[in-house]
């Protein structure tokens, strides 16, 4: 990992299926082992259901199903990012946490042109670091309903 400086940013990467993506670290507040959630009826499809976090009922993304992959079989395995988008925590269903990188204004591109509304909904930026290309996922885009379920 790079010596953090002022002109870098920390990412946590992450695997959702054979892909690699990415939020910031500044976003992260906890890597948890999976926990089942209680569902929540008439929810959106990719919404997990919630989950007790010491106190705090935060609801859980399965991300793979959100962003249009097959749904994630829960196990064991996998892993909930809690993330927090201003005064918002929820979780983000992943398969596993794969590194944490420190990343220099040149490794950050932004997302190609693909005429896909997915890229254009979800991702935010791409990194590139040797051969490795990891998007940012935007989490403001992941719960448009996250006022409600979290009011």
């Amino acid at each position: 990992m790079l010596e953090k400086n002022s002109n870098h940013e920390e990412f946590i990467i992450f695997r959702v299926q054979d892909q690699e993506f990415c939020v910031e670290m500044s976003s992260t507040r906890e890597l948890r082992g999976w926990t089942p959630a209680t569902a929540l009826p008439n929810s959106a499809d990719y919404l997990v259901g919630i989950i007790n976090l010491r106190g705090n009922i935060i609801p859980i993304v399965d991300l793979a199903k959100r962003l249009g992959l097959a749904a994630s079989e829960q196990s064991e395995r996998h892993v909930i990012i809690v993330v927090r988008l201003q005064d918002k925590q929820f979780g983000l269903l992943v398969d596993a946490v794969s590194d944490i990188v420190s990343v220099g204004p040149d490794d950050i591109r932004p997302v190609p042109n693909t005429n896909s509304e997915l890229a254009e909904e979800f991702f935010k930026q791409v990194i590139v670091q040797d051969k490795r290309i990891v998007c940012q996922i935007m989490l403001e885009q992941l719960l448009p309903e996250l006022e409600v379920i979290a009011a």
